[in-house]
């Protein structure tokens, strides 16, 4: 028979060693600005914590419990763990903040201040109340990390091919588990020495019973912490035995319940604990890792990884005794370092060093893909304990725990809030995507990201599923609608078949059949743009004719972007935006065409570098205004005015750069969607009504909106756009903001409240 370590080197294993899925439920209280409890209700905006995926409520009405989806990376974890958090520090109120620690702030006097999560059943309501009066409110305010571990699916099914043993594998993978849970209890203490962080209580805690000698290195993972009464007793020598005295704990009336098993590992397989005996052990749960305090999430990338490792090597190391023994052996010891001082060397720092060089072995060994100062932080604590989180923790609260707790919280805040328009760990990601993606984590929507590249989500809400590409790209229009209006000779055909006013033009297929035709545009206002293009990208707008080199390099410009141009005649007036949704206006938008304003002192390039500094301001539609460019397009726009990147304005004078107002091309928006009147509102909703969409963004030129639409030459329909960015709406230049992302959400869904 092989042993475990054996398995783990056979060849066949070692492309999947690193293989693992990961989640984590990390708990946070919620705290005023003075470090006290908040008073306030679980922010309502997050919509029923009773199903949300990501962000529930745990004992306390104050107690947040922030959930991951499953990642198969760290990095991936990390991501999703920094983005539930922007979406729930921008869904609390700005004057409350989030507890880094997890002991719990100050607690209140009266034991009915600590109010009881307020849920939707009587029956999770009663379970807490019973917790009430088993363990004392207060033990219950205590936070942490619940980190869920599964070994990769291809890892175990080669480790089960390379085995005898067991012929079932659910059985294999049990007895997996089973060995891991085991070695972890034994050696958890060296979690406890190096990333124990409650070295200390705050006042409120400890009221009437025993308290250790602070400072120790974890109060939480100690006999004083959050743990079952003495009586209960479980072995871990078989699943069967587990089970077996859960349910006579249950009986007995030594627990209430399965769930009330508070072991520092739990077995994961179904939904309660008794489905074990069908599923086998799927996963485990590890519940004693203290809070980060020195990381915004609570949890670090390089924590996360470490575990990882450490769950590893509990499966490479051989057990040195039978079960309940070696288990027992290891609460005692825990608990021996988890009461001792934080700023001291533990008495097992001999054990430890062993570990750490037996892990670095087996790294090595196996060839795990870990940079070579992996373990200096792991290393460097068995010399110096004030590299311990405890003993940091310790030193950094020594003088006032609860105004060091305060900075923390208010500086995590802040960098929450600090670009409100991008989500952290997608801020790579197209804007209104973003956007998308934090109204769809706040309102409890199930998201995947299924192409980051190319902006694809999966969505799951209210038992249904949906697909969103560009965050407005849905199945409600159908395939041809896109491919319609990206062609716009097709949607000027269509619109004007339906009675709408659409320019007139030309299009070409090669630029000296172009420029034969120049003679007809010459004298008049005309545009040319590419046929099939989007953000505005290669038009050029000549409001009075334009000489033939000017004709030419426009028409360079647009072939660039296509293989076929239009050239239109020009519709004076001011161009709008339209968002349509399913035959209603949502918004209106005014996009003034790039520009700055001349101060008499600096070139146009110089204002230019100067108005792109706005942190609003950014690339690839990140931001919510795009930066304004010097490109060809400008630099003849500016040739037409009279002036080159090197003129110097006057004080006041404006200078446009664009004539398109797009604002992906550096331009200004302006919501004005409530100074339109409905006949304009109608014309827009009808025109995509007309194109058989359901979300479009169409842009009308108005020469005067006061003047009733039905006027002659009254408007002119000049493009609809199948994916019309969302963000310029939602954080627009001026103007009320209008969150068209959550407008698209209730379209799906509609149960969303």
């Amino acid at each position: 028979m092989k042993t475990f370590k054996e398995l783990l080197h056979q060849e066949a294993v070692q492309p999947y060693l690193w293989q693992a899925r990961y989640g984590v439920e990390k708990e946070s209280q919620r705290i005023t600005a003075e470090g006290t409890l908040a008073k306030t209700d679980h922010p309502s905006v997050l919509g029923n914590r009773a199903y949300h995926p990501y962000i529930q409520t745990d004992f306390s009405e104050t107690q947040l419990e922030l959930v991951t989806p499953v990642a198969e990376t760290a990095s991936e974890l990390m991501r999703w763990l920094a983005a539930i958090h922007d979406v729930t520090y921008r869904s609390m109120s700005q004057a409350e903040f989030m507890w880094p620690m997890s002991m719990p702030p100050r607690l209140p006097a009266k034991d009915e201040d600590i109010v009881i999560a307020k849920l939707d059943t009587f029956e999770d309501i009663l379970y807490r109340r019973y917790l009430a009066k088993a363990y004392g409110k207060r033990k219950q305010m205590v936070s942490g990390i619940h980190f869920n571990f599964e070994f990769g699916a291809d890892l175990l099914q080669n480790l089960f091919a390379s085995q005898s043993e067991y012929p079932d594998f659910t059985d294999f993978k049990t007895a997996v588990y089973l060995k891991v849970t085991r070695n972890y209890l034994r050696y958890r203490w060296f979690l406890t020495y190096l990333f124990g962080a409650t070295p200390t209580s705050n006042e409120g805690y400890f009221v009437a019973e025993d308290a250790p000698n602070e400072p120790v290195r974890s109060i939480r993972n100690s006999r004083f912490g959050y743990t079952n009464h003495n009586d209960v007793h479980v072995s871990y020598e078989s699943l069967a035995k587990y089970l077996a005295d859960i349910a006579q704990m249950v009986e007995s009336g030594k627990l209430s319940e399965e769930k009330e098993f508070y072991a520092p590992v739990r077995l994961r397989g179904g939904q309660k604990v008794s489905d074990l005996a069908q599923t086998g052990i799927r996963y485990i749960e590890l519940r004693n890792i203290d809070l980060n305090p020195f990381t915004p999430f609570g949890i670090s990338q390089e924590q996360v990884e470490f575990f990882h490792a450490f769950m590893l090597y509990m499966l490479y190391l051989p057990e040195e005794a039978a079960a309940d023994e070696w288990v027992a052996k290891g609460d005692e010891i825990n608990n021996f370092v988890a009461l001792e001082r934080p700023d001291h060397l533990t008495d097992y720092v001999e054990e430890g060093m062993d570990l750490v060089a037996g892990l670095k072995a087996m790294v090595k060994k196996l060839q795990l893909p870990l940079p070579t100062d992996f373990f200096t932080f792991v290393e460097n604590a068995f010399v110096d304990p004030s590299e311990t989180f405890a003993a940091r923790l310790y030193a950094a609260t020594k003088e006032n725990p609860i105004n060091w707790g305060r900075k923390i919280a208010k500086e995590n805040q802040a960098k929450a809030w600090a670009k409100p328009y991008q989500l952290a760990g997608f801020a790579d990601m197209e804007l209104s995507t973003q956007i998308m993606m934090f109204d769809a984590i706040q309102k409890g929507v199930q998201v995947t990201v299924l192409d980051e590249q190319d902006q694809f989500l999966q969505l799951r809400f209210a038992g249904r599923t949906e697909y969103v590409k560009n965050a407005n790209m849905t199945s409600k229009d159908s395939y041809v609608v896109p491919l319609m209006m990206a062609n716009k000779t097709v949607t000027k055909k269509v619109l004007a078949k339906a009675g709408f006013r659409v320019p007139q033009g030309m299009e070409f297929t090669d630029i000296d059949a172009a420029l034969l035709a120049y003679p007809k545009f010459a004298k008049s206002g005309f545009v040319v743009k590419p046929k099939s293009t989007n953000y505005g990208l290669g038009i050029s707008i000549f409001k009075n004719g334009a000489s033939l080199e000017d004709f030419k390099e426009a028409l360079t410009i647009a072939f660039a972007e296509d293989t076929a141009v239009l050239v239109e005649e020009f519709m004076a007036g001011t161009e709008y935006r339209f968002f349509v949704l399913d035959g209603e206006v949502k918004a209106i938008m005014l996009r003034v065409p790039a520009n700055i304003v001349g101060d008499g002192k600096h070139t146009i390039a110089q204002l230019v570098a100067a108005k792109n500094q706005d942190p609003l301001r950014g690339t690839q539609h990140r931001s919510p205004l795009e930066l304004i460019q010097l490109g060809e397009l400008e630099k003849l726009m500016l040739k037409e005015q009279g002036y080159t990147t090197n003129s110097v304005p006057e004080v006041g004078v404006t200078v446009y750069l664009r004539e398109n107002s797009n604002v992906s091309t550096g331009g200004d928006s302006i919501d004005v969607t409530d100074d339109f009147a409905a006949d304009y509102k109608k014309i827009a909703a009808d025109a995509v009504t007309a194109l058989g969409a359901k979300i479009s963004g169409i842009d009308l030129i108005i020469p005067d909106k006061e003047k009733p639409a039905n006027k002659e030459k009254a408007y002119g329909i000049i493009e609809a756009n199948f994916n019309p960015a969302m963000h310029m709406h939602v954080y627009p230049f001026g103007g009320k903001s209008r969150r068209l992302t959550m407008d698209v959400l209730r379209f799906l869904y509609p149960e969303i409240n």
